[in-house]
């Protein structure tokens, strides 16, 4: 049987925002400032490049949801040619180009801005990419392992999580370049990744999310949607202070 990626998503404002400034891509599909609670999931053959990302615009700036619905349009339109590492460091910056100027051409959108953070998943390897705080974490031989770079100072002791970001796409007046965080790994069948925005990993430890998502193979296989809505379930029951979204990702036969 052909290896295939099977990916449930879902995105929420959570319990204390008044609109959802999160937008997401899973292959041609997007899902932009848009509120879901039933996990989404989206198959498609392992072989021709597949983008799965989460945008997260930026709260206190004007128009987070435009910059990140704008990055996750781009990213589904680009998709099919990104092909490895070089090809997806240029994507990420046209959308911060995108960005600046979709900004500029409106006084109303000034210095607005999104994180962005995913995976493109070719036929044996995946390339992991993020710029910002929003994150990639593979799961595996019974653990979570965070596999992106947080673009964030580093925290005091004692402290979790920051509301201090030191890189997004637009988020300044006037054009910035970015550094993106890009890495390649190998790819298997088996192979399981979470990409979520900030909603969801501030709230809820990184401890209790391994949990939720390491249970034996087995049972993860039949269960993606149930556990994709069991981590939307865990930051609302911590307060649901910010916008979710997240999407499993899971090569299967």
């Amino acid at each position: 049987m052909a290896a295939y990626i099977a990916v449930s998503a879902l995105s929420h404002e959570g319990l204390l925002r008044e609109r959802n400034e999160d937008s997401l891509t899973v292959g041609p599909w997007t899902l932009c400032a848009t509120v879901t609670t039933n996990p989404q999931t989206l198959l498609f053959p392992l072989g021709p490049p597949c983008v799965v990302a989460v945008a997260d615009g930026l709260g206190g700036h004007p128009g987070g949801e435009v910059a990140s619905a704008l990055v996750a349009r781009r990213l589904a339109t680009d998709g099919p040619a990104l092909d490895g590492e070089e090809s997806v460091r240029d994507a990420l910056q046209t959308c911060n180009r995108d960005v600046y100027a979709a900004a500029g051409g409106d006084p109303g959108l000034a210095a607005m801005g999104t994180t962005v953070a995913g995976l493109v998943v070719l036929e044996d390897r995946a390339v992991v990419f993020n710029v910002g705080d929003s994150r990639v974490y593979r799961i595996g031989d019974g653990t979570l392992r965070r596999v992106s770079v947080d673009d964030s100072p580093p925290l005091p002791p004692g402290r979790r999580t920051t509301s201090v970001v030191t890189q997004t796409l637009g988020g300044s007046l006037g054009l910035t370049f970015v550094e993106p965080h890009v890495r390649s790994a190998p790819l298997a069948v088996g192979d399981r990744y979470l990409v979520c925005s900030d909603g969801l990993t501030d709230p809820v430890p990184e401890e209790e999310l391994s949990v939720l998502l390491t249970r034996p193979p087995e049972e993860a296989e039949r269960a993606d949607g149930r556990a994709a809505f069991a981590l939307w379930r865990a930051a609302i029951e911590a307060g649901g202070p910010d916008n979710i979204t997240l999407a499993l990702v899971r090569i299967g036969t």
